[in-house]
């Protein structure tokens, strides 16, 4: 299962890049911090409320990075959104640094909206979260199936059997 795994995440991170290489405005889709999001998704086991609390949280720090960084504040403002960050990675248990990453997104790649990084981790990271459940479900549902069919296969519905 670790393999698919990895083998999904990189497949993701392939289609997220090739989209945002490709189509300019969807350019903020593809963030570096996103490849350690992938990575802590799939070397942890996540219940789904806690994977929608690192991601409420990531969405959370890179609203505030963007708030702060169009304060135009400068030092002060890249300063504050660390601190603010660390205290709400601490305060709300979330257990991911990749989650300070994405708050300091602002600063490097500059946008020309407030919105850009905040959306754009938003919808990465449920992407990436829909694309993971849906992968385990799919091996859930294969796993029953390789079961029931070591268990001898299924049995042969009450029509079948009245001829015989």
């Amino acid at each position: 299962m670790d393999h698919v795994k990895t083998i999904t995440i990189s497949l993701y991170l392939f289609v997220i890049y090739y989209i945002s290489v490709h189509i300019p405005a969807l350019k903020p889709l593809f963030y570096p911090t996103l490849g350690a999001f992938s990575y802590l998704f799939v070397s942890r086991a996540f219940a789904v409320k806690d994977l929608l609390k690192l991601i409420a949280g990531a969405t959370t720090a890179s609203l505030l990075g963007s708030c702060f960084y169009f304060s135009h504040a400068g030092g002060v403002a890249f300063l504050c959104t660390s601190l603010v960050t660390i205290w709400m990675i601490r305060k709300f248990h979330l257990n991911a640094p990749p989650i300070l990453a994405v708050a300091l997104i602002p600063y490097f790649a500059q946008p020309a909206q407030w919105w850009t990084a905040p959306v754009s981790v938003v919808s990465s990271l449920t992407g990436l979260v829909l694309l993971l459940l849906l992968m385990e479900t799919a091996a859930a549902g294969a796993s029953g199936a390789i079961k029931k069919l070591r268990r001898g296969g299924t049995p042969a519905p009450e029509q079948f059997n009245e001829g015989a």
